[in-house]
């Protein structure tokens, strides 16, 4: 859309204040010549340079020049503007002296002898201020593509440094993994063999040896974690799945045939870590198996979730209830760890949570679970055997209370 602009604003003057001499055919040609080649400058600038200065020297040769002359001045400045700047040095280098001797001739011709030569050299002048500028518009943009490919290449470097350290740290993290994963693990058998062979000739034995395969065992989970963060594609951790995004569509799935279930969700997902959210996701999961497995389809349950705000004390508070009156045995299962209720207390325990499972008053069995978020989820060791009778609280479990600045 340029071209046709750049024409029309070129032949608009001549149009409409034709003070032109010679015949109309030649008045009619020049003015083609000179704004029609415009079109095609940018793909065919050398035929665009034989047709402007064949349309200039014709107006020059029949008389035609009259108010007309700006327009071939500027038809071709425009002319050897185009040439340099596509590169086309040797079409230049044979136009600028044709453009240059059409302008002494016109100023000899029609000047006074005491101001033709005034007036050429400043066309000639004009003629050489195009060409430098097309030069520098040249070499400007050729300024501005070598940076953008030195930009492109360095780009292409930083990746390919980046691709070769990652594969770098990757291999050393494997070795590292392999090597953390062999002491722990095998200071964890020997010490847990040592203890079955000690577990009746001497107990205290047996609870120091524990507490170090405990130890040992919570410092290799933290440099598991610490490893597989490094190893993960993005530099983050993904977030566990299932999440708390999924609780509706698995209670809704509980509904579907099973039980009449419904969910309310409370407080704020944010600033609840992302194992508490998998492990209030896996507590209910349990919760509602017990339920299709004990109290049977058609059994009304409630579950409800709630994640607090953050601040001090923060806690999860998850609650899982039935009526129990469902007919049993009917209905596919839902997945489950098949641990039931201690798996339920061992996710607990990690958090220094609570669990209460037990029977309702009013009929049915209800799970509550507490999940403090104040600290770090810990482990106290290995769970405890479940003694309580049914219609007793099956198990209660405090807050982590072990001192690990003391190193105890």
């Amino acid at each position: 859309m340029v071209e046709p602009a750049l024409a029309v604003v070129l032949a608009v003057p001549a149009l409409v204040n034709p003070q032109a001499g010679g015949p109309l055919w030649a008045q009619g040609g020049v003015l083609a010549g000179l704004v029609l080649p415009l079109l095609w400058r940018r793909s065919q600038p050398e035929a665009m340079t034989a047709v402007v200065l064949a349309a200039a020297w014709l107006g020059l040769l029949t008389r035609t020049w009259s108010q007309h002359l700006p327009l071939a001045h500027a038809a071709l400045q425009l002319m050897l503007y185009t040439l340099v700047v596509r590169g086309r040095r040797r079409p230049a280098a044979l136009a600028a002296p044709a453009a240059a001797a059409f302008f002494v001739s016109w100023s000899l011709t029609r000047y006074p002898a005491s101001d033709a030569g005034w007036a050429a050299v400043t066309y000639c002048l004009s003629i050489a201020t195009a060409w430098l500028l097309g030069e520098y518009v040249r070499a400007r943009r050729a300024y501005l593509q070598s940076i953008e490919r030195r930009a492109e290449l360095a780009d292409s470097e930083r990746r390919a440094l980046a691709r070769a350290a990652a594969a770098e740290e990757r291999a050393r993290i494997a070795r590292e993994l392999h090597d953390v994963l062999a002491h722990s693990v095998g200071v964890m058998v020997v010490n847990a063999e040592g203890a079955q062979l000690m577990r009746h000739t001497d107990p205290a034995v047996v609870d120091r040896t524990l507490r170090l395969v405990s130890t040992t065992g919570r410092a290799a989970l933290k440099e598991l974690r610490r490893l597989l963060e490094v190893l993960h594609e993005d530099g983050t951790i993904p977030p566990p799945q299932p999440s708390l995004a999924d609780l509706r569509q698995l209670v809704d799935g509980v509904g579907a045939g099973r039980a009449m279930a419904g969910l309310r969700l409370t407080g704020t997902e944010e600033g609840v870590p992302a194992g508490a959210v998998l492990q209030t996701y896996r507590i209910v999961q349990e919760a509602l198996t017990n339920v299709v497995k004990h109290a049977g389809t058609g059994a009304g349950v409630d579950v409800a979730v709630d994640l607090g705000v953050p601040g001090l004390h923060r806690t999860v508070r998850i609650e899982v209830r039935d009526d129990g009156a469902g007919k049993r045995g009917s209905g596919p299962r839902l997945p489950s760890s098949g641990r039931g209720i201690t798996g339920m207390r061992e996710r607990v325990a990690m958090f220094g949570g609570t669990l209460e499972a037990a029977p309702a008053p009013e009929g049915g069995f209800r799970v509550s679970a507490t999940l403090p978020l104040d600290g770090e989820p810990c482990l106290t060791g290995p769970p405890q055997e479940i003694t309580a009778p049914p219609q007793a609280t099956l198990s209660t479990m405090g807050p982590c209370t072990t001192d690990h600045r003391s190193g105890s």
